[in-house]
């Protein structure tokens, strides 16, 4: 399959099942020395291949092309096997990591995947010059992040893979959410 029409798939996957809102997220997949990502303020519902930005991992990104590009970029530098990125807004990851420690899963499926999902606390005003080098280096040694209170970043060697992590780490902070909410967790893992 065309890595673009692979990459806008699974943009639109993340739309339509709730780990993103029209516009948020981004999402790049690389091929050799170049990778193609979302442009700045892409809708997933209707995003087209000519519309992806092709950047080059030696060079600054193309204009245009996603505010969290650099953040990208970086992730391909620090992970030469990466061949996707993921960037995701999922409420459950989101609400889960909102005090800012790791999350550390409590279903089975979870567990299976992650023995810990770091979450990293950067400000809202140093995000975008602080990002890309924070974010890169936790996904050289795992394959998920969270950004406290933004998004989740997958990075895989394979959109699919990268997709596959993200939907287990949103079920599974679900999962832990409505647990906290039974009364069937003693407290925060």
């Amino acid at each position: 399959m065309d890595p673009r029409l692979d990459l806008i798939r699974h943009y639109r996957w993340l739309r339509r099942y709730g780990l993103n809102d029209s516009h948020s997220g981004n999402a790049s997949v690389r091929n050799g020395a170049d990778y193609w990502i979302s442009p700045t303020g892409a809708c997933a519902d209707s995003l087209e291949t000519d519309e992806l930005i092709r950047c080059n991992v030696s060079a600054p990104p193309t204009a245009g092309a996603s505010l969290d590009a650099p953040l990208h970029r970086a992730v391909y530098l620090k992970n030469p096997s990466a061949r996707a990125v993921l960037h995701s807004h999922g409420p459950h990851s989101v609400a889960a990591t909102l005090a800012g420690t790791e999350f550390v899963p409590v279903d089975f499926e979870g567990q299976y995947y992650f023995d810990r999902i770091p979450v990293l606390n950067i400000p809202f005003t140093d995000y975008l010059s602080a990002s890309p080098a924070l974010v890169s280096e936790a996904l050289g040694e795992y394959p998920l992040v969270v950004v406290r209170g933004h998004g989740v970043y997958a990075c895989a060697s394979t959109l699919d893979l990268a997709y596959k992590l993200t939907c287990s780490l949103e079920l599974s902070a679900q999962t832990w959410l409505l647990a906290r909410q039974a009364g069937t967790l003693p407290g925060p893992s």
